[in-house]
């Protein structure tokens, strides 16, 4: 949430600040606003609103600064309003702060200050951390904000700037993420690798409780509570900023969409023999003795991760017969758990920054569990704090709502489920080659099918675009589908959509069946296929509008609805990485002819960072 660039070097700054946080707009936010150096001035602007809007007031702003910060805000403390944006400044308005994170402790902060004699401006917790500041300010700003975040509670990714000292930018973290960027032009920060991406591919992830002083040469780090001096490995990224454009798409959501043939196979490639079925994972960080002895599988994640989670669950205990947990990962952490070294815990995130899914991981290791993180971004801090990771590769994901990232991380799930059945000797060789020739193939299903499929759904998109409600129904590894279409729904369209196991209509839902309500069905041809037809037969005595997604070669469907969305025959397994697309698709259109902010959708932020 949030997003935070900063720059000091030899290149104009505001064309970086800009350019950056258009990169970080879909990390959600309600102003914008930044600040650079000259003339032995700080001069600030802030705006509610689109980024647009600060755009218009900055084309009518002369400079040639080499030195500033720019800021997106998502609103915690305090309406979205200009005096509530950031940058925020100390009562001298020498000193400049933004901020991404929760200070919990602001209000005494305040009350405190106030007393000193500090007058506040806004109603945010960020401007009590320019005061502070101010308060601890002698003759070194790296030391004053060192001094002064020891008296925060809460999380905090920072960018400080003051005016008399011009040639250094101080950044600090805990608990939110903040990147640096090396180049010979100058010294970078930001919440986010793509922000730094036109410029500099070279990158230092900052760990918690870590500070860096950026200036035009050089950039040091040290840590926060002793302030001595830690090395840090520069990382070089391999995503380019062609990877977080639109490529001609109209939105980054149908253009993430179009990517998934080629970051599925990204998930698996280089680790998955298709002649033999054996899975490679060398990064995963435990050995075959340890992953032996596991006897428990607790996977813990938020939003689309915890549906990517929940399909898993069937395959992890259908193939390695562990049993296995699903948790929300704001609810793990507030619960007893019972972990040990015999269980594995695995966080799943695209970020690698989800607040409560980080929280989860540190309980999980405290209490002895082995950790293996599922992520696509590589450095991030899920990923430092685990025993291994299985990256993702599927490249920068900019729509708020999760696609490729998805369909990658089921992909990943799959590998891990195949490798556990080989080294725990759960899966046959030649199942196990069934599969991963399955899971080879679909790549190139996908991408077979979704010309024809867009075409399709622009039919059953405009017919239904007007609904008020919308149900998804699916069973087995499908009911997890079932739910994170819905999601998609709600998401991009603002439309109500609730996803049920299809088995739970008589439990409730079959009272909302009427001719207004359309219901959409996966009706895969799996080992519940009959299950589910039978259910999709009582909405129809009810007169539920009914939309199915099915086999191509399935003529039944047709009997049933008018609407079918017909795909290829894929390994049962793999229905829901299939079947997910279609959702997406569909939800993309109607929210296009809705005409609602696509990438954008309201309220809503990329990575949740905060609890």
């Amino acid at each position: 949430m949030c997003g935070i660039v900063g720059y000091i070097g030899q290149r104009r700054v505001v064309p970086i600040l800009l350019e950056g946080l258009k990169r970080l707009e879909y990390r959600g936010y309600d102003s914008a606003g930044l600040v650079f150096l000259q003339d032995d001035r700080l001069h600030k602007y802030r705006c509610e609103g689109k980024l647009a809007n600060l755009e218009e007031v900055m084309d009518k702003v002369l400079t040639d600064s080499c030195v500033g910060l720019g800021h997106t805000r998502w609103a915690t403390h305090g309406p979205p309003s200009e005096a509530n944006a950031h940058p925020h400044s100390d009562c001298s308005g020498d000193l400049v702060v933004v901020h991404n994170g929760i200070i919990e402790n602001f209000q005494t902060l305040r009350e405190k200050l106030r007393a000193e004699g500090h007058v506040f401006t806004s109603q945010t917790d960020t401007e009590v951390l320019a005061h502070l500041i101010e308060d601890h300010l002698r003759d070194d700003l790296a030391e004053a904000v060192r001094q002064a975040v020891r008296e925060v509670e809460g999380s905090f990714a920072l960018g400080v700037m003051w005016r008399k000292q011009p040639d250094v930018l101080v950044a600090a973290r805990f608990q939110s993420p903040l990147v640096l960027g090396v180049h010979e032009t100058g010294s970078f920060m930001a919440s986010d690798i793509p922000a730094l991406l036109p410029y500099t591919r070279e990158i230092i992830f900052l760990d918690d409780g870590e500070m860096a002083v950026l200036q035009a040469n050089t950039l040091r780090v040290f840590r926060l509570d002793d302030g001595t001096r830690v090395e840090k490995t520069v990382q070089h990224i391999d995503w380019n900023a062609g990877m977080a454009e639109k490529s001609g798409y109209r939105h980054f959501m149908l253009k993430e969409i179009f990517e998934q043939p080629q970051s599925i196979l990204n998930t698996f490639r280089g680790r998955l023999d298709p002649q033999t079925g054996l899975v490679s994972l060398p990064e995963i960080g435990l050995t075959n003795e340890q992953l032996l002895g596991i006897k428990r599988i607790s996977l813990v994640a938020c939003g689309t991760s915890w549906h990517a989670a929940l399909v898993a669950k069937y395959w992890l205990e259908k193939w390695i017969g562990l049993p296995v947990e699903v948790d929300i990962a704001s609810e793990f952490r507030y619960r007893r758990l019972l972990l040990g070294p015999d269980v594995i815990v695995i966080p799943i995130s695209q970020s690698g920054e989800t607040a409560d899914t980080l929280a989860g991981l540190r309980l999980a290791k405290k209490l002895g569990a082995r950790v293996i993180a599922i992520c696509n971004v590589v450095g991030s801090t899920i990923t430092r704090e685990s025993d291994g990771t299985i990256y993702t590769h599927a490249g920068p994901e900019i729509g708020v709502a999760s696609t490729k990232a998805f369909t990658s991380q089921l992909a990943a799930l799959f590998l891990l489920t195949l490798f556990l059945g080989q080294v725990r000797e759960t899966i046959l060789p030649g199942t196990r080659k069934e599969l991963a020739a399955a899971l080879v193939d679909l790549p190139g299903v996908i991408e077979m099918m979704l010309p024809s499929l867009q075409e399709k759904l622009h039919v059953i998109a405009d017919e239904f675009a007007r609904s008020r409600d919308f149900l998804y129904l699916g069973r087995g590894a499908n009911f997890p589908i079932a739910l994170e279409g819905a999601l998609k729904l709600k998401e991009i369209s603002y439309i109500h959509a609730e996803g049920y196991a299809a088995g739970e209509l008589k439990h409730g839902p079959i009272a909302l069946i009427d001719r207004d309500m359309p219901v959409l069905a996966l009706a895969p041809r799996d080992c519940v296929y009959g299950k589910l037809i039978s259910n999709v037969e009582e909405v129809k005595a009810r007169h539920g509008r009914i939309i199915l997604v099915g086999s191509a070669s399935d003529s039944r469907l047709a009997e049933i609805s008018e609407y079918v969305i017909g795909l290829p025959d894929v390994h049962e397994d793999l229905t829901p990485l299939l079947y997910v697309i279609p959702l997406q698709l569909l939800s993309y259109q109607i929210a296009n002819l809705r005409g609602c902010d696509v990438d954008q959708p309201r309220n809503l932020a990329k990575s949740v960072t905060v609890e």
